[in-house]
């Protein structure tokens, strides 16, 4: 944690540098379902490419054809999992609060 504040301006230093806001540009409140939803389609679509790949190999054949079939599944499937989906983090409250500030200022001139 962090220790005890001395006064109100530390107080307000300290929930500047400490909290954080969704700065996502959706609503806050449906991450709760998309967050989900991102990471079951990333993973659906990991399965789906290496899927592609083994239904070449179907049926009888050769060790040259199986290697290669497994080299490419493993390859799609790293790739896959690399430009899946990721969550980011939410930003400190203070740049938040900055860049809002700065916005206003922008407007106003």
């Amino acid at each position: 944690m962090h220790e005890q504040a001395e006064d109100a301006q530390e107080k307000k230093r300290q929930s500047y540098e400490h909290d954080r806001r969704n700065t996502y540009g959706e609503n806050q409140k449906s991450s709760r379902k998309n967050i989900p939803r991102s990471k079951q389609l990333s993973h659906q679509d990991e399965r789906r490419s290496v899927r592609q790949v083994l239904i070449v190999a179907q049926g009888e054949f050769s060790s040259e054809l199986a290697d290669d079939a497994q080299s490419q599944t493993l390859v799609k499937s790293r790739v896959k999992k690399l430009k899946g989906f990721r969550k980011s983090s939410d930003s400190p409250l203070g740049d938040v609060v900055k860049e809002r500030l700065l916005r206003r200022r922008a407007e106003m001139e």
